[in-house]
């Protein structure tokens, strides 16, 4: 089914491996806060896309990757809603691009406010909402609602260069679910990111390829998104999400 019209963003951080790994990279320890409730932010519901064209400007380019995520859309009102009863307020699935300018998000990160201009400028979903219905051979029964066992992949012009599984969330929708309603009235419409799968970014996909440069004394060049690249994101029941980077002339 088509998707809605979108009336409010947030994203996830629900997969600990990409947490860690970032982690790691940044040569500091994981917070413990990560594993005691799910965290979110808002971003720019109005600059969402589907497939086609990113336009970017000129700053964006400077480290710009992509994320590989899954996004619930809220399909009725409900407030301090249990994780329990959760997945019952849960439209459909879509596949997520939250695309990001990693240097204008670590440079405003560093006054503990963000991500924002980093991230304001596209986010793609599509390319259609899957119902839940659809997925049930697929949902996991927790006690804090369900994981679904739903393998994602990217390509980068054409070669797969991640993969992962949407069950690998260390807390479920139904979880971020209870946290996001917590004394705030969730509506139809909105939209909520589960957060980047493990290497699930050229941020990571990095930070692991030039550590095997590294183990074989080879030199590596960091990889980012450029002008006419294409992404593609693909998530087994929910399609394939393909978007190409255009450089906007200011």
């Amino acid at each position: 089914m088509d998707l809605p019209a979108i009336i409010s963003l947030r994203d996830g951080f629900a997969f600990a491996a990409h947490i860690e790994s970032a982690a790691k990279e940044a040569g500091r320890e994981v917070v413990p806060e990560f594993y005691k409730f799910p965290v979110f932010y808002y971003s720019n519901h109005l600059s969402i896309i589907g497939g086609g064209p990113v336009y970017v400007q000129q700053n964006h380019l400077d480290k710009l990757d992509f994320e590989l995520e899954v996004a619930i859309v809220i399909g009725k009102q409900g407030k301090n809603i249990k994780a329990k009863n959760a997945d019952e307020y849960i439209a459909g699935f879509t596949i997520m691009n939250d695309f990001s300018a990693r240097t204008i998000q670590w440079e405003e990160m560093r006054l503990k406010l963000g991500p924002a201009k980093g991230k304001d400028f596209a986010t793609a979903l599509g390319p259609k909402l899957v119902p839940l219905a659809h997925l049930e051979s697929k949902r996991i029964l927790t006690t804090n609602g369900s994981h679904w066992d739903l393998p994602m992949f990217a390509y980068l012009n054409g070669k797969k260069i991640s993969a992962g599984n949407l069950k690998d969330m260390y807390f479920t929708f139904a979880e971020i679910i209870e946290r996001c309603s917590y004394g705030t009235t969730l509506y139809p419409g909105e939209a909520i990111g589960s957060g980047t799968v493990g290497s699930g970014c050229l941020r990571e996909l990095n930070y692991h390829w030039r550590e095997q440069a590294k183990s074989k004394n080879e030199d590596f060049d960091d990889v980012w998104l450029k002008p006419g690249d294409t992404i593609e994101l693909e998530v087994e029941g929910l399609g394939r999400l393909k978007n190409e980077i255009i450089l906007q002339k200011e």
